[in-house]
Parts: structure tokens; C-alpha cells; sequence
């Protein structure tokens, strides 16, 4: 079993890389610089890439599910894009999809 300080010093390694790549892009372009058009090109494309990702990550175990927690996640999947294209509030649309798939599951 690993002692103490070497679980310390693997939480602290983590936390110094975490905050050193949140800080690197406002020490690399403070001052008014502009960002190179390759990093202009994926922040105007990568938020909607990961969301894509993240469905299909969602879905993949869809066609091994039961059909009770298929039908909970295709019911689920719909209200999220019904809530969103109505309200257009992301906070709400994930809310509601996710409450909606915990109450199916527990009902059905």
C-alpha cells in the first residue's frame, strides 16, 4: 500500500498540471494578442465536436440495453432536444433530460 506522501505528491503533481493548462492560454495571449487562426478555428468548432461525442458516448450501449432503459434514454434524449429547441437555455434542457431519464428509471 503506498504511503502518505507518495498519494500527496501524485494529488499535488495533478493539481500543478491542472492549474498550469488553465492558466497557459492567458499567459500566451495576454496583452491584446490575437490567437493564431488555428486556435480561432477550434474554439469556434470544438464545443459542438464535444457535444457530438458525448452523445454518441451516451447512446453506444443503446442496442445492448433492456428495453425499458432504452426507451427511458430515447425518451430522455428527445426531451432534452424538445427543451432546448423551445427554451434555448443549455443549463435547462441537461437538467431536465437528466431528471426526467432518474424518474423513468426508478418508475419503470
Amino acid at each position: 500500500m503506498p504511503d502518505s506522501l507518495y498519494i500527496l505528491a501524485g494529488i499535488a503533481v495533478c493539481a500543478l498540471c491542472t492549474v498550469a493548462l488553465r492558466v497557459a492560454p492567458f499567459a500566451l495571449f495576454r496583452g491584446g494578442r490575437q490567437m493564431p487562426p488555428a486556435v480561432r478555428r477550434l474554439a469556434m468548432k470544438l464545443p459542438a465536436a464535444i457535444i457530438a461525442v458525448l452523445v454518441v458516448y451516451c447512446l453506444k450501449a443503446l442496442p445492448d440495453s433492456s428495453l425499458p432503459a432504452s426507451a427511458a434514454t430515447l425518451v430522455s434524449v428527445a426531451a432534452v432536444v424538445v427543451l432546448h429547441l423551445w427554451k434555448r437555455n443549455t443549463l435547462l434542457s441537461i437538467a431536465g433530460g437528466t431528471i426526467l431519464y432518474m424518474a423513468l428509471l426508478r418508475l419503470i
